[in-house]
């Protein structure tokens, strides 16, 4: 099977598998991730298939859906390229893509901060899977899970938390607006490539503006005379 082939089995199965997902993370979020991989990667020395891959299995079964199971996605990923006979250490890579891509990594676990796997090829993804996460696309996202899990948009008595652990953070019921703080706004200086940073900072500058016009409408002062 040739590696053109394997990317379009690999886009069947995971529309196949995502069909009815939450919108936030549907094929259309697999697609953008995807694309923003490819055209992040022209400028990176990395393996194109790996990326490929990596990206388009990045959330077949994203813990937040599976009670937080995060060795189901993996799992899935890994059997399914085993089915298409891949490389080993392909697979490998792939998976370890997906188990290290979640910004909820980066966060402290029980107190302690945990070595994780690193490649080229997981930057190039992991910005991709950020850059939606921001910008007027990462709002829109962001409200839909919102609206998804019943949460309110915003409750000025309900103060963001800037130290959770991952494990709050996993069981977090805090308004939509809280998560620009607690996530949104911090991704723009967690790129790891250079074009991923550009991309980054006009959509960060987006999600500022957005947030200034929606604090106006919350407490609109009298117009003036």
């Amino acid at each position: 099977m040739t590696d053109s082939e394997l990317i379009e089995r690999t886009i069947t199965y995971v529309k196949i598998t995502l069909q009815g997902a939450e919108g936030g993370h549907d094929w259309f979020h697999i697609q953008r991730v995807y694309r923003n991989s490819l055209l992040i990667a022209k400028d990176e020395k990395v393996n194109i298939l790996i990326v490929s891959l990596g990206a388009l299995l990045h959330d077949i079964a994203d813990a937040k859906f599976y009670d937080g199971d995060e060795t189901v996605g993996p799992r899935k990923a890994a059997e399914f390229l085993k089915s298409m006979e891949v490389d080993p250490d392909i697979i490998k890579h792939v998976v370890n893509i997906i188990e290290n891509i979640s910004f909820k990594v980066s966060l402290k676990s029980n107190g302690q901060h945990q070595s994780h796997f690193n490649s080229k090829e997981l930057d190039v993804i992991q910005d991709a899977d950020r850059l939606d996460a921001i910008g007027a696309i990462g709002i829109a996202r962001a409200f839909n899970y919102g609206g998804f899990k019943n949460r309110e948009i915003y409750n000025p008595d309900v103060a963001p938390n800037l130290k959770m652990t991952k494990e709050q953070y996993k069981k977090t019921t805090a308004p939509t607006i809280n998560h620009f703080y607690e996530k949104l706004l911090l991704l723009k200086d967690k790129m790891n490539t250079l074009t991923g940073k550009k991309m980054a900072e006009q959509r960060h500058q987006y999600m500022l503006g957005f947030l200034d016009q929606f604090y106006a409408e919350w407490n609109p002062l009298p117009p003036k005379a």
